[in-house]
């Protein structure tokens, strides 16, 4: 079992910067690779970005390439997302997600928070 809490979300304005946090417990096998994803009103859930613990690799979705980063902080249990330049094409809600081998899929992850509310102002 993986609980994943997330952070941070806001109103921004077009142009600014927000990180958002998500704070990982649970068993570390099952969250090797934890993910951000995101879902705008009425549009499917998509990938953001995705980072392994071990740090051997990340993924970035191509809309928010060189925008975005993420990191993972081992001695917090909490991935971060930080997002630069943001656009109001950004807003959503951002979740986190823990799996044991990751990728781009929604499907390859098997933990997921509750979410937490990005708004773009233009």
């Amino acid at each position: 079992q993986v609980l994943l809490e997330e952070s941070g979300g806001e109103l921004v304005e077009a142009g600014g910067s927000l990180r958002v946090s998500c704070a990982v417990s649970g068993r570390t096998s099952d969250s090797a690779v934890l993910a951000w994803f995101r879902q705008a009103p009425a549009k499917e859930r998509e990938f953001v970005a995705a980072i392994s613990r071990n740090g051997l690799f990340n993924l970035y979705a191509n809309s928010v390439k060189g925008r975005f980063t993420i990191s993972w902080d081992n001695a917090k249990n909490t991935v971060y997302l930080r997002m630069n330049s943001l656009k109001p094409e950004d807003t959503a809600d951002y979740y986190c997600a823990a799996g044991r081998l990751g990728g781009e899929s929604s499907g390859d992850y098997g933990f997921w928070g509750q979410g937490t509310q990005v708004t773009v102002s233009s």
